[in-house]
């Protein structure tokens, strides 16, 4: 009931402000409100917004205390894959899902063969060229570089690997990019230009990396990570996560580490 009532209260704020849009000051207070994550994402699925989603507005909702799941709602809403107000997610497909996925996101099957939601990672841009070692293979003007803290991914795995994309209504799998991800000191890069992954010359290697997903039931695509691919960083981007106007901007990436 108090929950109840601190989001009552809350919307009653948003109505007297005009429906000003959310920011992240409003989300940092609703957190310090104590108001659960469900219903703060609820709030943001409800309400317009206004959110900064740069690396420094990412970091401060982090300082914040806000879980992943409300930081990639908040990255998810900004860049306008969440709407106001949508329909349920799995409300007419539930009983065709398998166990553990329901709601859109990215799934893999550990070894027991259950299915695990992955929690994405922040792709910072940057322009420029590229990496050195790959200066001869021909920059094109206005490239850019998404970058991803670390070396290594927190989901650690072996082949085979089995992937589950559960889509937004209206989306094809064939939107979302599998990458292979190239480990340069702290952080992992792959290079990106308008439109799509940018190949590079240099060996057999590739950036984006070719798969067919295999529908299963309605928005939901299954496909595979064979030894074929090799070790590795790898990751999967979903639609709306390159960003060529505006490098402040982050978008998001779901990364595996296959180290044999």
């Amino acid at each position: 009931m108090r929950k109840l009532a601190l989001l009552l209260c809350f919307s009653l704020c948003l109505a007297a402000s005009a429906q000003q849009p959310l920011t992240n000051d409003g989300i940092i207070q609703m957190k310090k409100a104590g108001l659960s994550d469900d219903l703060i994402l609820t709030t943001i699925r409800a309400n317009p917004a206004k959110f900064d989603v740069s690396p420094a507005g990412i970091i401060a909702l982090k300082s914040a205390g806000l879980d992943d799941k409300v930081v990639e709602a908040i990255v998810n809403k900004a860049s306008g894959l969440i709407t106001p107000n949508p329909e349920p997610l799995a409300s007419a497909t539930s009983s065709t899902l398998p166990p553990g996925i329901d709601e859109v996101g990215v799934y893999y099957q550990d070894k027991s063969g259950n299915w695990k939601e992955m929690m994405p990672e922040i792709i910072n841009y940057k322009s420029g060229g590229f990496m050195k070692s790959l200066a001869t293979d021909g920059i094109v003007k206005g490239d850019i570089n998404g970058h991803i803290p670390g070396k290594h991914a927190q989901l650690v795995t072996s082949f085979p690997v089995h992937i589950a994309l559960y889509v937004p209504e209206g989306t094809a799998p064939t939107e979302y990019l599998l990458l292979r991800l190239r480990v340069n000191k702290n952080n992992r890069e792959f290079r990106s230009m308008t439109g799509g992954v940018i190949h590079y010359s240099g060996g057999a290697t590739r950036d984006e990396v070719p798969f067919t997903a295999t529908k299963v039931a309605p928005r939901l695509y299954e496909f595979t990570l064979d030894q074929k691919l090799g070790k590795g960083e790898y990751g999967i981007m979903p639609p709306g996560s390159i960003t060529t106007s505006n490098l402040a901007s982050s978008g998001k990436i779901y990364s595996i580490s296959i180290p044999e």
